[in-house]
């Protein structure tokens, strides 16, 4: 049932990319509402697999790589249908559905085992911190698909392509807006969440190096573009291509950290 209802939400989520890039096919305008419809479909079969599991299990599907990346593309899934419902603009769905798609995939192959977590207010507490860094990474990877896709509009209209992309891509401003919130958004997420870390470590004697390192180098990474926007007034093309080297930067040291901790390593 786990594994069915993650392969459903991949299609979904990889049907509502294809949606989005009809505009490429012939002249005509996304269909918003189908879009919407589809993806939120793929979150509600993404987020019923992960009852069960949480059924199966005994206890939030959090921690363990396959749980951990399934909860990762769950939020970016659900962080841009958030953001697509609001700006009734589908276009994202062209980078960040298959970026949701991505781990929910590898999570499908790999399988879903979780580690055992503790119970109580520890439990509570451990949940939390992971849930709102998920939330950050999420929103941060928005964020970096917004700017990756304003790079390129910039890039066609600075050559005077007036085309399918044109079509399919929302104005400038709107994009940079996206861009500019999300990442906001996923620095004060990262900021609760590495908070929350720390205390945990410091209340319950479990420090876990690798684990806090990739936290704060995700958090200094969205915190340098976050800042860069509010304090150092940086342009929109400077914050987009600084937002997606970040993103990639903490992505990669994500991979490194996981490979050195070996398969049964308990970094997430």
């Amino acid at each position: 049932m786990v594994a069915i209802s993650h392969t459903v939400a991949i299609s979904l989520y990889l049907g509502a990319a294809i949606l989005a890039a009809a505009p490429f096919a012939r002249p005509v305008r996304a269909p918003v509402r189908w879009v919407l419809l589809v993806l939120g479909l793929g979150v509600a079969a993404h987020l019923g697999g992960l009852v069960v599991l949480a059924i199966r299990s005994g206890q939030p599907p959090v921690t363990g790589l396959g749980p951990a990346l399934s909860c990762a593309g769950l939020a970016i899934a659900i962080a841009l249908l958030a953001v697509e419902s609001v700006t009734h603009d589908t276009s994202l769905s062209l980078v960040a559905a298959p970026l949701a798609a991505l781990p929910t995939t590898i999570a499908n192959l790999i399988g879903f085992t979780p580690l055992l977590e503790p119970h109580g207010t520890q439990g509570a507490w451990l949940v939390a911190h992971i849930g709102l860094s998920f939330a950050g990474i999420a929103a941060f990877a928005t964020g970096a698909a917004a700017g990756a896709m304003y790079l390129v509009e910039h890039h066609e209209l600075k050559s005077r392509r007036f085309g399918a992309i044109l079509r399919a891509f929302p104005p400038l401003q709107t994009l940079d807006r996206v861009n500019h919130v999300a990442i906001l958004a996923g620095w004060i997420g990262l900021t609760v969440g590495v908070v929350l870390a720390v205390g945990y470590s410091l209340t319950y004697n479990e420090f876990d190096a690798p684990k806090v390192a990739w936290a704060l180098a995700a958090w200094i990474g969205t915190g340098i573009v976050a800042g860069g926007r509010v304090l150092a007034g940086w342009q929109a093309r400077r914050a987009a291509r600084v937002s997606g080297a970040a993103f990639i930067a903490v992505v990669g040291l994500y991979v490194l950290v996981r490979v050195a901790a070996g398969p049964n390593g308990a970094f997430l």
